[in-house]
């Protein structure tokens, strides 16, 4: 028997050696590759990620100017003529510092053809700054047709830029137009300078009179008021949205396009950097992950330049990881192969995971947040429609029934003063349709009064007074208002709700209360209106809630809420309940003064009347 020669197998082992080592640095070598292609694949992600949430973030903000924006046309839709005051009462109300802090102006802008420009300029641009001062449209000159920014909340930043027309920037007229045609929201790709410091940028939106939205663009055009425009800072757009990325190693550049209006310069479009929080930087392109998205709705011009650098998405771990895969490899390959895939893939699930719940939350915030909004804005809508059509059809019963009962019972009291003696029968015909005449009329008068009682128009202290002796008279409960002699003019709406919250309060005694006494204290002080109405009854029940199908507090505590104010409502078992509301006097209150004490009570004379 041979055996095999030393030397061979001295060479055997040796190549055997080389060829594990260079099929074991093969595997390492590969799992170097692919554990590094893994490790950038997740960071990538997670920078798309950061990147989707900062967009996402930046578009939930500029939707919620755009929301404001749309809340503050539905205004012009409840009125043929807003005027200046109402215009700065609605925005006042929507307490943009504390609720919308981006938003740094809301104007509007309106529509003037050239033969109604002398009327517009001695009407709208009127004491434009509540101390006489009037405007002009700008800049001089004659032209066929105008868009006059008329309104700007805060007035006091921009009550110089009052009276200038839109119009005369080149590229206005047809950006305005297709606005108007088509009901767009139109935003400027040219950012708001205070010369030539970037403060914002801006939306501007159509707005047509009511009832209804026009749907073609004939309508649009015939219905067309003019144009609403928001102003909001970038600075605060861009506020905290960078605070869940690596700091130091992040940028994020915001820029717009916008047509070139310089005169003399050839037309085309510019775009212009309008954030950037970290300029200047000139970072190699190829150390950093780079993303452009769009920003805004529809056709909008803005875009975002969001980029990190790659090595702050790697931890520390990461760094080495493929060092480590390389040797793991290279001793047990399968294995320790087996196991990196697994802990990479369940590490990659658990991000997109997180991810997801973080999303569905924010979402499911974004949400509600928004429904809670607009049911308030709808609440108010409603709420004004309803009073709104009340009055008209009062109105219209009080022209046209009325006015026809009238002329009715003149003829049928003609008829039974000339049938008195010679017919009998017919005398007494004609006197009985009298009784069901004058029934009628009363009838009618209760109605109008239930719709829109006219006591409202002689002042808030007269229309409580009428109606806590109507209550009186029909339940027999003693009923006492207490009041300072004072005469209180308020705005329409703020006599009008808490008239209703009067009424309604009072229907809650006579239905549940089983009060034989009725308390009704109206005061007014620099900052409040404010009534409260208590009873000696039996107070609220036991569950403190209202009953199933029962909004009669619920729509008391609604009807505050719109305007600003308070709603308290307080009850002790056996012993009554009080509901006390305040409003802001600075939205509400007109005038002050003093009534003195009347001959006769003034519920009385308004009967007479």
């Amino acid at each position: 028997m041979r055996t095999a020669d030393p030397l061979t197998k001295i060479k055997g082992i040796k190549l055997g050696t080389w060829l594990g080592a260079l099929l074991s640095l093969g595997v390492g070598i590969s799992l170097y590759i692919s554990t590094s292609r893994t490790l950038e694949s997740d960071a990538q992600e997670r920078f798309t990620n950061m990147a989707r949430t900062v967009q996402s973030t930046l578009n939930g903000r500029i939707k919620t100017y755009l929301d404001v924006l749309r809340g503050t046309a539905s205004l012009f839709l409840t009125s043929d003529e807003v005027t200046r005051d109402e215009f700065r009462r609605y925005v006042a109300g929507l307490d943009l510092p504390n609720q919308f802090p981006g938003v740094q102006s809301i104007n509007f802008a309106k529509y003037v053809p050239d033969a109604e420009r002398e009327q517009f300029e001695t009407t709208m641009l009127r004491n434009i700054d509540g101390r006489g001062r009037n405007a002009r449209i700008m800049p001089e000159g004659q032209r066929s047709e105008y868009t006059v920014l008329s309104f700007a909340e805060p007035g006091a930043i921009w009550v110089d830029r009052i009276g200038l027309d839109l119009r005369t920037f080149p590229s206005a007229p047809a950006l305005l137009a297709h606005a108007r045609d088509t009901g767009e929201v139109l935003t400027s790709g040219a950012p708001v300078k205070a010369g030539s410091v970037v403060i914002g940028l801006s939306m501007r939106f159509p707005v047509y009179r009511g009832p209804f939205l026009p749907r073609t663009v004939a309508q649009r055009r015939a219905a067309y008021l003019g144009t609403l425009g928001i102003g909001f800072s970038v600075e605060s757009l861009a506020k905290g949205v960078l605070d869940n990325t690596p700091k130091n190693a992040t940028r994020l550049v915001i820029s717009g396009t916008s047509p070139i209006d310089e005169p003399g310069t050839p037309k085309g479009y510019i775009r212009t950097v309008v954030f950037d929080n970290r300029p200047g930087d000139a970072t190699d392109g190829q150390t950093l992950f780079h993303a452009v998205l769009p920003l805004g709705f529809g056709k909008s011009g803005w875009d975002i330049d969001f980029s990190v650098e790659k090595r702050s998405l790697y931890s520390g771990l990461d760094s080495v990881l493929p060092w480590v895969a390389m040797l793991a490899g290279m001793t047990s390959t399968a294995l320790l192969y087996a196991l990196f895939q697994t802990l990479s893939s369940s590490r990659r699930r658990a991000i997109v995971l997180a991810e997801d719940m973080t999303e569905e939350l924010r979402a499911s915030e974004a949400k509600l947040q928004k429904t809670n909004d607009n049911l308030r804005r709808l609440a108010a809508h409603a709420e004004s429609i309803k009073e709104s059509e009340r009055k008209r059809i009062a109105r219209e019963i009080h022209d046209d029934l009325g006015q026809n009962l009238l002329a009715l019972r003149i003829e049928v009291d003609l008829l039974a003063s000339r049938t008195n003696k010679r017919h009998p029968r017919l005398h007494a015909r004609a006197h009985w349709m009298l009784e069901q005449i004058d029934a009628t009329i009363k009838s009618v008068r209760q109605i109008i009064n239930d719709l829109r009682p006219h006591v409202l128009d002689l002042g808030l202290t007269a229309a409580v007074d009428w109606q806590i002796a109507e209550f009186q008279r029909r339940t027999g409960l003693a009923c006492e208002l207490v009041s300072d002699n004072h005469d209180l003019h308020v705005s329409d709406r703020c006599a009008t709700t808490l008239f209703r919250i009067l009424q309604e309060s009072l229907t809650n005694v006579s239905r549940h209360a089983r009060a034989t006494k009725v308390r009704v204290e109206l005061a007014v002080d620099p900052e409040s209106i404010s009534m409260t109405v208590s009873d000696n009854g039996i107070g609220l029940s036991k569950a403190g809630g209202p009953k199933p199908g029962s909004f009669g507090l619920v729509g008391i505590e609604e009807r505050v809420r719109i305007l600003g104010g308070k709603c308290i409502i307080t009850s002790v078992p056996n012993a009554g309940t009080t509901v006390h509301v305040a409003l802001p006097a600075a939205d509400n209150l007109l005038s002050v003064s003093y009534m003195p004490e009347p001959a006769i009570p003034l519920h009385t004379a308004l009967d007479a009347l």
